[in-house]
């Protein structure tokens, strides 16, 4: 568990040093057009980077059964901050999800995402047996993340609420929940969900667009027809650090939600295909932490983690290359630095502390084991 634990460390820290030099590359010139200055945007993301780091760090060091006292208390706090989103939150393209701290801007959703995590983990553990009934533990668990997730849809957020809300059935799946439950939970999503997705301008365009060019065979927006050319333009190795094209304003807001076509293209297929190794090795070490830790709350907690990032890692890509439809998902590590990264961190270092702590549990449970044995 230990090695585990250093393991996440190091793919994390690796990828998030591999997304401060693209972010560099690919913000170099918008930082020069927007402000005049080659690294503003690059400095930015390092403070954050740093920041986060430090919180990583310090969370692994926070022993994570901690979470529990809190979790009611934590969640219904951010409701209410959700709340105060949607009624005070600055319309910013057509959307009022950030809170202005000054300082930085503050997003609610990715201190949501992670804290309906926990108290799903608190709850199920709880629970017990009783999940697999539907009124008695089901629904009740359900109805806390149909809550948060839909209060950060109607930012409107719709990919996030929906993701927020995916990770939650991930984890009622895995905590016990049965299999009907889940699949009639999906279709009440995906029916609500398609209703609030067509009702919000700028959700109907990006889904009707994706499925006209399903039919049409046209390109689905601007964004993703030059985020496929920078991809096709890395060819096996790529151009190089610092040579994108991309970035010099054919692709709007490439150190954002679509780094990863500046990726491709400079690092080519072999590095878009390591990025896609590192998630995948995480993803792996996550379950191997989630399956050897020993109480419940702790398992759904490191699979809860480790299954959002990887999800949300997995829609960006796939938005990237015109899987799916235009959403904005940060790519995980990666994309220009704010809350999302600064609670990525934090949530790894968690996970981090999960490995630590049951590996210590371990070790004093096998000391006192040879302890008796040795007095008997």
């Amino acid at each position: 568990m230990k090695k585990l634990g250093f393991f996440i460390f190091f793919d994390s820290f690796a990828m998030i040093l591999l997304g401060t030099i693209i972010v560099m590359s690919a913000s170099s010139t918008y930082s020069v057009f927007k402000f005049d200055s080659l690294f503003h945007l690059s400095n930015s993301h390092l403070v954050k980077v740093l920041l986060g780091l430090i919180l990583m760090v310090l969370f692994s060091a926070i022993p994570y059964e901690f979470y529990k006292k809190y979790s009611k208390q934590a969640i219904i706090a951010i409701t209410f901050l959700l709340l105060a989103t949607l009624i005070f939150a600055p319309n910013i393209k057509g959307a009022g999800r950030w809170i202005n701290l000054g300082v930085m801007s503050f997003q609610p959703a990715d201190v949501a995402k992670l804290i309906l995590i926990i108290h799903l983990a608190v709850l199920i553990e709880g629970k017990n047996e009783l999940i697999t009934n539907f009124r008695q533990g089901y629904l009740y668990l359900f109805v806390w993340a149909l809550l948060i997730s839909g209060l950060i849809l109607v930012q409107p957020n719709i990919s996030n609420g929906l993701l927020v809300l995916a990770t939650s059935l991930g984890i009622l799946f895995v905590g016990g929940a049965k299999l009907k439950h889940i699949f009639s939970s999906l279709l009440f999503c995906f029916f609500f969900g398609g209703i609030a997705a067509m009702l919000f301008t700028h959700s109907r365009n990006r889904i009707l667009t994706f499925i006209t060019s399903l039919h049409t065979g046209r390109d689905i927006n601007i964004q993703v027809k030059q985020a496929i050319l920078g991809l096709g333009s890395g060819g096996l190795l790529g151009v190089g650090i610092g040579h994108s094209q991309q970035s010099n304003l054919f692709l709007p807001e490439a150190y954002g939600d679509f780094i990863f076509a500046i990726l491709g293209e400079e690092m080519g297929f072999i590095g878009s295909i390591l990025l896609l190794i590192c998630f995948l090795s995480l993803f792996i070490a996550g379950l191997l932490i989630a399956k050897k830790t020993k109480d419940k709350f702790g398992q759904l907690l490191a699979f809860g983690i480790i299954f959002s990032i990887v999800m949300y890692a997995f829609v960006n890509v796939a938005v990237s290359i015109g899987l799916v439809p235009t959403t904005g998902i940060p790519l995980p590590f990666i994309s220009y630095g704010g809350t999302s990264l600064i609670f990525m961190c934090i949530s790894i270092g968690i996970l981090i502390n999960i490995a630590l702590s049951n590996n210590l549990k371990a070790q004093v449970g096998y000391e006192t084991k040879k302890t008796k044995e040795v007095t008997l």
